[in-house]
């Protein structure tokens, strides 16, 4: 008996760009009749539209050909960049949306977490949600009521459980959905990103039940751009591009795979424009953001580097603060640092500019992420880049070690040594 749970061929979905209705009835016939004859309305909003696609009448294929099958005990990564196809992906075998072409055959109950509580009743506690989300994923009461105490206990919220979910961050939501998903015995279990949204502590332990999971035989799906808990938790993985399955094979290939495709897409000064900039308007946005080496031409080893980020903000007499985090490009937070961009009694509305220096020897070789975000009073979220910012450290003339046998810091330490006489 074949052990595949998941046999996914031919699997293709679509998705018609542009407006639903022109609110005119007339307009929205004609649009329907086009689409069915392959034609494109001359009224319709997707006409003379600049989105670039291989089909006729503004139709975009989120995947397109997908052939893959997944083994009982299998833990698949799914990586790829932002539209590349990953949830859609698993929201067809989630059964939320329905595939254009192909088929899909799952032998087993699917549990699914794509979204932070997708399925949660904000009005209902935590435990009343335990019930509806076990409901919704199949279980009976009986069933629920054994694994009840494990739910509350693993999710780490137990004296917020009677709690209506409204008043819930989006950490307990999400430690209260996992726990959920987790212990009602799925055959198979689909995780879309949900694991940025928890603390390390809470990643640690859902890593940790993720391959109990699989090591009772059961399947996960996982998505992640967390690239070292892809190679931590899976021992295969796919990469997407453009709905197409690029690449396959053991999780780290794979990883080592995309992230090399990608050093090519390095920039170092990024700008917003005002329209377009991250945060909000009325109250701050972050419009640029400028990575240069702080002797030199080039960010390199013993370079030292230099960040410089610029905002615009309409406050005054405010707590404004700056926070960054240096990443790995595998995921890993390396460096995180705050600063006010000036006195709160001097902040006037207008343009500011904070420019942070890394000592050299600090970062070794390799590409980083950054991510930009700032905060009003050290509590209030006023704007964030987050995912889109990279920049890459090269080697020294000097530094013809084998880069494989270095670590992520390169610090230059201070050594000291003595000798101690052996007859002493």
């Amino acid at each position: 008996m074949s052990n595949t749970v998941i046999e996914i061929k031919n699997l293709s979905k679509r998705y018609q760009l542009g407006k639903i209705s022109t609110r005119m009835l007339s307009r929205d016939i004609s649009s329907a009749l086009a689409r069915l004859t392959n034609k494109v309305d001359p009224h319709s909003p997707l006409f003379n539209n600049n989105i670039k696609t291989d089909t006729k009448g503004g139709r975009i294929w989120a995947l397109k050909d997908i052939n893959l099958n997944i083994q009982q005990g299998e833990i698949l990564g799914v990586i790829g960049g932002n539209g590349a196809g990953k949830s859609t992906l698993l929201k067809i075998l989630s059964r939320i949306t329905s595939p254009t072409s192909g088929t899909v055959k799952i032998r087993g109950r699917i549990a699914s977490l794509l979204e932070v509580g997708t399925g949660f009743h904000p009005e209902l506690t935590g435990k009343e949600n335990i019930y509806l989300n076990g409901a919704i994923l199949g279980m009976t009461k009986e069933e629920i009521n054994q694994k009840l105490e494990q739910i509350i206990e693993f999710s780490g919220i137990i004296n917020y459980i009677d709690t209506p979910v409204k008043r819930y961050s989006s950490g307990m939501r999400v430690r209260l959905a996992f726990s959920v998903a987790a212990h009602l015995d799925p055959e198979i279990l689909l995780i879309d990103e949900v694991l940025a949204v928890g603390d390390a502590d809470f990643q640690r332990k859902c890593l940790g039940k993720m391959e109990n999971i699989s090591n009772s035989g059961r399947t996960i799906l996982f998505v992640s751009h967390n690239m070292s808990a892809i190679k931590q938790l899976c021992q295969k993985a796919i990469v997407l591009n453009n709905g197409h399955i690029e690449y396959e094979n053991n999780a780290v290939s794979a990883v080592n795979y995309y992230l090399g495709k990608n050093q090519n897409k390095i920039i170092t000064e990024y700008k917003w424009d005002y329209n377009n900039a991250p945060g909000n308007s009325s109250r701050l946005k972050i419009i640029g953001v400028k990575i240069c080496p702080t002797v030199g031409e080039l960010i390199t080893v013993d370079s030292g580097i230099s960040f410089s980020f610029t905002c615009i903000t309409k406050l005054k007499n405010s707590t404004v603060n700056l926070y960054f985090t240096i990443l790995s490009n595998e995921g890993t937070m390396l460096i995180r640092t705050d600063y006010p961009i000036i006195d709160p009694e001097e902040l006037v509305p207008g343009t500011y500019k904070v420019t942070a220096h890394l000592p050299p020897h600090i970062l070794n070789q390799g590409i980083y992420n950054l991510n930009v975000w700032y905060d009003l009073s050290h509590s209030e979220n006023l704007g964030i880049s987050k995912g889109k910012i990279s920049f890459e450290v090269g080697s020294t003339h000097s530094d013809d070690s084998d880069q494989e046998a270095q670590g992520i810091l390169n610090p230059v330490f201070q050594f000291e040594r003595e000798y101690t006489d052996q007859n002493q």
